[in-house]
């Protein structure tokens, strides 16, 4: 992918670069794939299923990150790097970005404002991550 565009994201402190561990990644991954499942329960509140969801992606995006060999401290910063990652239009990786917006007000207000066919979109946001994200793998020289 754009490895130039994280080139300058070290530049500026956004991002650090870091060798990518297979173990690292992997559990990423599994707890991903976990919580994925569990977001499309539908017998759980649609908070939950949306917290479940976003923590996937979260996890997966950050995966990608890591396969590339980087690190970012700012939680948000996994999904704006998903173009130089894993190719993906800013349409996409907006939506996720709307999606950690959402969730920080859960998280620092107590104000979840979500619905039915938000965290749809997410959990399809996901799997399409969970598509893509393990073929990474196999770029970690762990």
């Amino acid at each position: 992918m754009n490895s130039d565009a994280l080139a300058n994201l070290v530049r500026i402190r956004k991002l650090k670069p870091e060798p990518s561990s297979l173990r690292e990644f992997d559990g990423l991954v599994r707890s991903a794939l976990e919580r994925a499942t569990d977001a499309q329960n539908p017998g759980l509140t649609l908070a939950s299923r949306f917290t479940l969801a976003y923590d996937a992606s979260h996890a997966l995006a950050l995966a990608a990150l890591r396969a590339s060999g980087y690190r970012s401290e700012d939680r948000y910063l996994v999904f704006q790097c998903l173009p130089h990652t894993l190719g993906w239009t800013a349409d996409d990786w907006r939506i996720l970005d709307y999606c950690h917006k959402k969730r920080n007000l859960a998280e620092y207000e107590g104000h979840l404002d979500v619905d039915d066919a938000l965290v749809k979109e997410l959990i399809n946001l996901v799997t399409r991550l969970q598509q893509q994200v393990p073929d990474l793998r196999e770029q970690i020289t762990d």
